[in-house]
């Protein structure tokens, strides 16, 4: 964490990662798509504060995800990925674990999750 960290989403991903930075003072550059919505670039700076940088780049996903492995290379920031990571898998479990926490009088069906990127869901399922 002593060189920052890098991420790229356009979603809940990033704003999580934006956070934590925050909570750990460490250097965090989130690469989003330019089509990301402000109301998520904005939720993004909101939550990182002055530790955050934002970088708008690329037409897509893919594209930003290449800028973000860029900076991992070559300015040495540890890579968080939204999904392709077992820890990121993991934390996104416990979301799974808080429902079933407050359903202990009746048996879970099913649990329905927005998929956007695919991370959450990994989790949960």
């Amino acid at each position: 964490l002593s060189r920052g960290v890098v991420a790229c989403s356009a979603g809940n991903h990033a704003q999580g990662v934006a956070l934590s930075a925050r909570m750990l003072g460490c250097r965090a550059v989130i690469c989003m798509p330019l089509a990301t919505p402000s109301i998520k670039v904005n939720a993004v700076r909101g939550h990182g504060g002055e530790t955050v940088e934002v970088r708008l780049v690329g037409n897509n996903y893919d594209e930003a995800a290449a800028e973000a492995k860029r900076l991992e290379f070559e300015e040495g920031l540890a890579m968080i990925h939204p999904f392709d990571d077992e820890l990121v898998i993991a934390g996104q479990g416990t979301i799974a674990l808080e429902i079933l926490k407050k359903c202990v009088s009746h048996e879970v069906d099913a649990i329905f999750v927005c998929c956007g990127g695919g991370g959450m869901i990994a989790g949960i399922a």
